[in-house]
């Protein structure tokens, strides 16, 4: 698993723009700025729909007001379906990245086999990332919520 003060590495991710979707490497993306990333098991579950996306979307200037120049929320979905969430979650304030495959969930050793809800899925957690390097990692304990939610991000600032 990532470590703190580890690099982002530089594996594509699909970001859901305003036109559509582009592909970029995720170090590139983080390079340069003060990022929060958060990641979900899967768009249009239960706590990522009714909470985790949500306090985000609630706290996200609280959040940058700390300094913060880019929330993003990464699930392993296809592009469309984050999409799909994020605008069903008015979610206009968080950068929504597709991990479609899993390949910067593996990278950062945080992925989880489900099975039959989803197979590879990513673990939920949040961390800080300060130009490309992580400064703060919260990885969930399996069916737990808090680490990983807004306010404990946003407190953390």
């Amino acid at each position: 698993m990532i470590q703190l003060g580890s690099s982002i590495p530089a594996v594509p991710v699909t970001l859901v723009t305003k036109d559509g979707q582009d592909t970029v490497t995720a170090d590139a993306l983080f390079a340069g700025k003060k990022v929060v990333l958060f990641a979900v098991p899967g768009a249009f579950t239960p706590t990522c729909s009714a909470h985790h996306l949500p306090g985000f979307v609630v706290l996200a200037d609280d959040i940058k007001a700390k300094g913060v120049d880019l929330i993003a929320c990464i699930s392993v979905n296809d592009a469309f379906v984050m999409r799909a969430w994020g605008e069903q979650q008015n979610a206009e304030a968080i950068t929504m990245i597709a991990d479609g495959a899993g390949a910067l969930t593996k990278a950062l050793g945080l992925e989880m086999e489900t099975g039959d809800f989803g197979g590879l899925r990513s673990q939920r957690y949040a961390m800080i990332i300060d130009n490309g390097v992580v400064k703060q990692l919260n990885v969930e304990a399996p069916k737990q919520f808090e680490a990983s939610k807004a306010e404990t991000i946003l407190a953390a600032l």
